[in-house]
Parts: structure tokens; sequence; C-alpha cells
């Protein structure tokens, strides 16, 4: 606070210095209010009062009470104050890179260019400095509320799961589904001979079916149900609409399942999902890489890593070296070098963007030539990529997240109610 106020005394200093002391003061600013430690000057609500005007004006929107408005904007700065205080006081910094890419992000969504977006803050009256500390303050305020506020909340699986299923049921009232049936008649006084013949037979045909054997085809063979002579195809139903053997057997299955087979009265059922309606499919590409990594230091330069990575490039392709055997005895990366710089399966998300962006780029068994990641230099060779399935996974996430976004605000103003409870809040007679 005392070198705040001190930057404020020294400018006035300066100017009333050179006219004498019998000059009449002029003043430059004020204190709005002091916050523990900090003070907020008139000039900063001012400041952000006439930005917000400017929203307004930009919306159409009538403005409100020049009083009223004063109010609430000193009120947001002095609770950006206390969260930027208390970052301070963790040690919580926002490093130069992080500032120049959300600048940079900020520009773009305005479909900008770095300088179209600085010669508009120009326009504004706003220098180019301010604009960056205000971003800078606003990724520390954000960075520390989402710290202190996460560890507030609590979510069960339970509630996860609860949640899940009443989506899943309302979801599943829009779904339709082509349903492919096998019926193998077996009544309820059958002996246990021909329930061994006719479960042996169930469990041939589902091998059968897993093997890839058309579903049609299997059907008119063996089915002794309603709809054999159609190869099981009853066509597309919605839940309410199919049998209730049909609607318990199909409740959570995707497209191309195979369920059973299944007992009921008349017999033993396999059911095959042909195909659904209204299913949303999330799917995740994986692959299977390689790598050799070379990590520059004191003694080897970076130029020197690239160099060497260029020289194994070589002499895997010309037939020389193996790659496998190279990443034996070259890599750095302890945890894949014994296996040959093999990294197994993986979502590339899980990478350095880098890496991350060369496995994606490149095409089956493809050697890479040398990049730099921020571990160090690579040359990586995709083995297989494949297609998995993760549905289940990103609705449960879907889930989680929307509790936890519900409990944010809430938990963010208890929160902030405390931090202004427990701290030094003063505020001044602007008048």
């Amino acid at each position: 606070m005392i070198k705040k106020l001190l930057s404020y005394t020294f400018s006035a200093s300066l100017l009333f210095g050179s006219v004498g002391l019998q000059a009449t003061p002029v003043e430059l600013d004020r204190v709005a209010a002091v916050v523990n430690k900090d003070v907020i000057m008139q000039s900063q609500v001012e400041a952000l009062s006439a930005q917000v005007k400017r929203q307004y004006q930009a919306q159409q929107q009538p403005l409100p009470k020049a009083s009223l408005l004063n109010k609430q904007v000193l009120e947001k700065l002095i609770q950006d104050s206390l969260q930027v205080q208390m970052a301070e006081q963790l040690g919580m910094k926002i490093s130069d890179a992080q500032l120049e890419q959300t600048i940079l992000n900020i520009a773009k969504d305005k479909n900008q260019t770095l300088s179209e977006l600085q010669a508009d803050l120009a326009a504004e009256g706003v220098s180019y400095a301010e604009f960056r500390h205000s971003v800078r303050e606003e990724l520390l305020i954000a960075e520390v509320s989402r710290i202190q506020v996460r560890r507030r909340i609590n979510i069960s699986e339970q509630e996860v799961d609860n949640l899940l299923k009443m989506v899943n049921a309302q979801d599943s009232k829009q779904l339709e589904y082509r349903i492919g049936h096998i019926m193998l008649k077996l009544n309820e006084e059958a002996s246990a001979s021909d329930i061994e013949r006719v479960t042996e037979k169930a469990e041939n045909v589902l091998t059968r079916l897993k093997s890839g054997a058309d579903f049609s085809e299997v059907a008119l063979a063996e089915s002794q149900g309603p709809k054999a002579l159609d190869g099981g195809d009853w066509g597309w139903m919605n839940i309410n609409d199919m049998p209730t053997l049909f609607a318990k057997a199909v409740e959570g299955a995707k497209a191309k399942d195979i369920i059973g087979p299944f007992k009921s009265s008349n017999g033993l059922h396999i059911i095959k999902i042909l195909d659904a309606k209204g299913q949303t499919k999330i799917t995740s590409t994986e692959v299977n890489a390689r790598h050799i990594l070379i990590k520059p230091s004191i003694i080897l330069s970076d130029e020197k890593a690239k160099q060497l990575l260029d020289k194994y490039r070589k002499q895997i392709i010309n037939g020389q070296a193996d790659f496998t055997e190279l990443a034996k005895a070259h890599s750095e990366d302890p945890g894949s070098a014994v296996k040959g710089g093999d990294l197994g399966w993986a979502d590339p998300e899980m990478y350095v963007p880098a890496f991350r962006d060369e496995v994606l780029r490149l095409d089956m068994r493809e050697l890479s030539q040398p990049f730099r990641s921020v571990h160090g230099w690579h040359l990586v060779q995709v083995m297989g990529k494949r297609s998995t399935d993760i549905t289940e996974q990103a609705n449960k996430q879907k889930a989680y997240q929307v509790l936890f976004n519900r409990r944010f605000s809430e938990e963010s103003q208890n929160w902030l109610n405390e931090i202004r409870e427990e701290a030094y809040v003063k505020i001044m007679d602007t008048k």
C-alpha cells in the first residue's frame, strides 16, 4: 500500500515542485478504499466504470445510475484485490508465455491481429501496458479462485452415477433400435437333456455371430421365432414399443451389440442391435508409438542432439541399424528405452503438444524427422492407430462436470464472502 501511495505522491511532487510552494494544489487522485495492505484509487474506480459504460452502450442497454454503478465497481475491485493478495501469498504467478498466449487468443476471438487489438485499445484510451496488467490479474484471479473453490467441492461416485442414470433414462426415450432376434424353443417342461442340447446350440450360434457370421443368414437357418423368415429382423422400434423381453435386454446397449443367450418361458433368445438412431457415440484415436529421446545438456548442444537423431534415422532407413536396438542403447527416456522405445497404446492427448501433433500427423510405420519438445529431441515411429469408443467415460465426465458447475458458482460466492469478512476493508468518503 505504501509503495502505491508513494508513487502517486511522487508524481504529484514533480508537478507541484516546479511552480513553487504558493501554487494551488491540484488533486490528481485519491484513495477510494483500503483493502488489507492494498489501496484502491478513485482513478481505478472511474476507469472500470467507463469500461462498463462502454459495454452497456455497445449492447444498447440503458445505463445504470452512476452511484449504483460506482458502488458495484468498487465492490468488484475489492474482491479482485483480495484474490490477488491471496494468490501472492500462495506464491502464484502468471508466466509471460501464458500471458502472451492468452492475449493472442483474445485477439483471435475478435478476428483481429495483435496490432489491430492494440489499435482498438488505443482508440478507447487504454494503453497496451495497462491491458497486459489487467489480463495478468484476471488470469491470476481465475487461477486462485479455481484452486480455492475446487477444494471445497466434493462429488461422490454415487452422485455422478445417479445423474448419469437420469440422463440416460431421458435419452433412451428418444432412441430407436433395429432389433435382430433369434429364438430357440424350449418349453418349461423340457428335460435336462433337452435343456443341455438347446443351450449348447445357442452357445454355438452365439460363437458364430461373434466370429462375424451374417445375422440374417443364421437367423433364417436356426431361429424358431416369429421373424425367422425375415432373418430375425423386427425393424425399427422405440423402447416403449418393443416387447418387454427386448426392452430389458437392450437397456444400455449400443449398435452392433450382441446380447444373450437369455431364457424366457418360450426358450433361449439371442438379440443383436442391428442399428440404433439417436445414440451419440464418442470415439478417441489411440496410437501405438515408439521413440528415441535425446536430451540436450551442457555437454550436448541442441544442434548436436538433432544431428545424432539425423544419423540414427539414416541408419534405420538404410537398414544399417534397428530402431529397437538404437532405442535400448541411446534413448534417454528410461521408461520406454528398456522396451526398445515402445510407448504402448495411448491417447495422444496425454502427450506434450509437440509430440501429440507429430504422432497424429504420421502415417503408419512412417519415421519422423527429428523434432523438439519440452523434453528434448525425438525420433518417433507410429506402429498402429485405432479408434476406441469412449462414450461411457465421456458421459461420466460430462455428468461430473455438470455437478461441479452447479456447485462452483455457489461455493465461489461463499468463499468470496468469507475472505471479505476476514479482511480489513475501509471504504473512504469519495464525495
